[in-house]
């Protein structure tokens, strides 16, 4: 057992990143640098290492003599990630199917029964366990189509909360990530192709209808 010590700019990091996810604050608001740093008990450097990981992620936006801007959710912005995530993950995922060894199987099963105890809860836990789900049946294929992947997901996680809200969408991807989960681990490529393109375009076709509205 080891104790995990997280430094100022990591915490910094996560409790930014979860009022942002959570809309505590909100799309197009300034961030009161002054405000949060005094909240946090820490100096402006660490929370502006955290703000440029942020930005890094796509959740603000530095601008000169303005400091830093949370970004809006565009209809614009979600379509894309989302159709990237159309065109690359069914394959990703089918072929971490095929080169899964038996840990990465088990991480697999873990990460899933994580998510499944989480959805439905309050906060953004279900969020990151979304990503952690998906990236554990990607990343056997190979560390840059991990890296890539990683990198759509962190900008899907708040289309995902926006798109998790209304009633009833956390039992249908708790049923999509089920299915998937099973085909993956059966080695089934071509049902594991077509469960995960039909679980993203079924959420760009929800934040497409919500976004537009």
């Amino acid at each position: 057992m080891s104790i995990i010590v997280r430094s100022l700019p990591d915490q910094a990091y996560e409790i930014v990143r979860q009022h942002i996810l959570l809309g505590t604050m909100a799309p197009g608001a300034a961030v009161q640098q002054g405000a949060i740093a005094s909240q946090l008990g820490i100096s402006k450097i660490p929370l502006r290492e955290a703000l440029s990981r942020l930005e890094q992620d796509g959740l603000v936006t530095s601008f000169p003599n303005r400091g830093y801007v949370v970004n809006t959710l565009t209809t614009e912005e979600a379509t894309e990630v989302f159709a990237l995530r159309l065109k690359l993950e069914p394959g990703a995922a089918a072929d971490g199917a095929r080169r899964a060894s038996p840990a990465d199987r088990d991480h697999a099963r873990d990460e899933l029964l994580a998510l499944e105890r989480e959805q439905g809860t309050a906060g953004t836990g279900h969020v990151t366990l979304n990503r952690a789900f998906h990236m554990a049946l990607i990343r056997p294929a190979g560390g840059i189509t991990s890296q890539l992947m990683e990198r759509l997901h962190v900008l899907s996680e708040r289309y995902v909360r926006v798109h998790l809200e209304p009633q009833g969408r956390a039992g249908r991807a708790r049923d999509e990530h089920r299915a998937l989960f099973e085909a993956w681990m059966d080695r089934d490529i071509a049902t594991v192709e077509a469960l995960t393109a039909g679980h993203i375009r079924g959420t760009l076709e929800d934040l497409q209808r919500e976004l537009g509205s």
